[in-house]
């Protein structure tokens, strides 16, 4: 699929000189920094020293004082607490940090996990009945809630008081909770407004700890579990975000829980031999980043929601245990293997679906149904239909009587928006701009998908059709030194709205390369000009490439779009350039 390269502003010359030279760094550098608004001395040293001071005040957050103070009192009194949460990774990490912080003041405390083919997303009316029977009087629920009017006013009806902590869109009205905590609501005055759902539950414990006056250090232990939210619920890591997710890794990193612990050797990431806990030096036998959350420990987490019950999350990350962990980890491990079956299986048969449908290229979205498929796997399979196809994506499957859905965009078009425009038609919905569940009687699918497809054709726009490689900069491969790859590194933690700069390096050519893993370019990457050679990887681009560029003679010239990253081989870290895309010149 062809791809459009988009050279970002190179913003004013004068003033990136000037932070150059002030904080001692190249021009293209500076020039990052001044693209993510951090264009004075001050406030490219706060971007690189994040700091927990700057973690806002939680009681700026509509209700806080509310819920804290319900907290408390259920705390004094000693009653019967549930927290409940949603069956993803940002569900149950938040799960497991709230009930382990009250645990230590209440230990009559329980958590609860809605199970995903029976009872579905959010609170439902079996967990109602669960709280009422068990003589439970406080709810906090995480993640979800936001939208459960019917739910929490049964709650209500039964003197059950209900802390929504949520971070997805709000409607125009809120259920009739004894409190609601989501810096998204249309009152909330809180400065950030894309904490996680784990991130508002951790707000909360933050605010007892504060009126209660105890230590910070307290939280501190809990910050994995927010970064963890973080990383693979995808919110932006700017702002507080970005604070969270720098000393959440630094947890892990150096004192990981050992649920973490167990995953992340199950995933061949060993500790070293000696174990060394220095204060910034891992104990793994690499530096854990962000994207070994999203690609190592989130899936695993998410499996086990999706196969069988998120409750197997809870369980190992609140686990004390070495023994219990390494079994509950196995566990999950193996239902992680069986969802790549599921993924794997479903995707083939969504990619026959769309490639025998004559319309398909004609259609502005990608909508495909089958009612066997299983539940927990669509929302991956929506997001590689996109990848393959660049439209915005529901895969749907049958789930206890209704047609259930998972949405996914592209950027740029908000698919929340385009199904909140169909909500007539749904018994549910919720989600963000980018990703959205929804579910609708059967009688009401062929409506809504003739509906939805009709809104996104008139409001798609033709930029957002288009996949596109935003460029930071250009660079001579040459200006890549071990000064310009240590402060690089200070940008991280990456992700949404602070990715890994994507770098453009014109007219370069390869020796020996070769193709691995059926799929992937390996190149040693040079530019005539210089005698340097970069190591490099191209991912999922051989069928496109391998013939223009491998075994050229002379060599093929290119263009390359590429981030720098640190890759692991054997115990020895290299650099390496992870190139997103390549142009052959006419």
């Amino acid at each position: 699929m062809t791809k459009k390269w988009t050279l970002l502003n190179q913003q004013d010359d004068a003033l990136v000189s000037e932070l150059a030279k002030s904080l001692n760094i190249s021009i293209v550098l500076a020039r990052l920094l001044v693209q993510r608004g951090y264009d004075t001395f001050d406030k490219a040293r706060t971007f690189f020293r994040p700091s927990l001071d700057n973690l806002y005040d939680p009681f700026l957050m509509k209700d806080m004082d509310k819920a804290v103070s319900r907290v408390e009192k259920a705390i004094i009194d000693q009653e019967k607490i549930l927290i409940f949460g949603d069956y993803d990774v940002d569900g149950t990490s938040a799960v497991a940090l709230v009930y382990s912080f009250i645990k230590q003041y209440n230990t009559n405390i329980e958590y609860y996990i809605p199970n995903r083919d029976t009872e579905g997303y959010g609170i439902s009316q079996a967990s109602i009945d669960y709280v009422a029977e068990n003589g439970i009087t406080l709810m906090i629920v995480l993640d979800c809630g936001i939208k459960a009017f019917e739910q929490i006013g049964r709650a209500a009806e039964k003197n059950i008081d209900v802390i929504v902590c949520d971070h997805h869109r709000p409607g125009d009205s809120l259920p009739n909770a004894y409190a609601i905590l989501n810096p998204k609501r249309q009152d909330c005055d809180y400065p950030f407004k894309e904490l996680s759902g784990c991130g508002v539950g951790f707000k909360l414990i933050q605010g007892y700890v504060q009126k209660n006056n105890l230590p910070f250090s307290d939280l501190e232990q809990y910050l994995d579990l927010v970064t963890i939210s973080i990383a693979s619920d995808l919110v932006p890591i700017i702002d507080e975000n970005r604070i969270l997710a720098h000393y959440g890794l630094r947890v892990i990193n150096t004192q990981p829980r050992i649920g973490l612990k167990t995953i992340l050797n199950q995933s061949n990431v060993k500790l070293r031999p000696d174990q060394v806990k220095g204060p910034l030096e891992s104990i793994f036998s690499r530096e854990i980043s962000i994207s070994d959350i999203v690609f190592l420990i989130g899936p695993r987490i998410n499996a086990a929601g999706r196969i069988d019950t998120g409750r197997n999350s809870v369980n190992l990350l609140i686990c004390n245990t070495d023994e219990k962990a390494e079994s509950i980890a196995a566990m999950i491990n193996d239902y992680n293997t069986l969802r790549q079956e599921k993924d794997k299986a479903t995707t083939s048969e969504a990619l026959n679906i769309i490639e025998n449908d004559p319309f398909f290229s004609q259609q502005k979205a990608t909508i495909v149904y089958h009612p066997d498929w299983h539940k927990g796997v669509i929302g991956i399979v929506a997001s590689r239909l996109v990848e393959k196809y660049y439209k915005p994506t529901i895969v749907f499957t049958q789930s206890n009587g209704l047609i259930t859905g998972s949405a996914r965009s592209v950027k740029d078009f908000d698919i929340y928006d385009a199904i909140d425009n169909c909500s007539d038609l749904l018994e549910h919905f919720g989600g963000h701009k980018y990703a959205a569940g929804l579910s609708m009687l059967p009688e009401n699918y062929l409506t809504f998908k003739e509906r939805f497809e009709k809104i996104v054709f008139e409001t798609i726009t033709e930029e957002a059709q288009t996949p596109e490689i935003t460029i930071d900069s250009e660079l001579q491969l040459s200006e890549v030194d071990a000064k310009f790859l240590n402060v690089l590194k200070q940008f991280a933690p990456f992700g949404p709205d602070n990715m890994a700069p994507v770098f453009r390096t014109n007219h370069v050519i390869q020796g020996d390369g070769k193709i691995v893993g059926e799929k992937h370019l390996k190149l040693n990457i040079s530019h005539p000009k210089f005698r340097d050679i970069h190591s490099a990887i191209g991912f999922n681009l051989a069928e496109e490439f391998a013939s223009t560029i491998l075994n050229a003679s002379p060599p093929q010239r290119f263009d390359i779009a590429y981030s720098i990253e640190e890759n692991e081989y054997y115990g020895r870290i290299n650099m390496q350039l992870n190139i997103k895309d390549i142009t052959i010149p006419l």
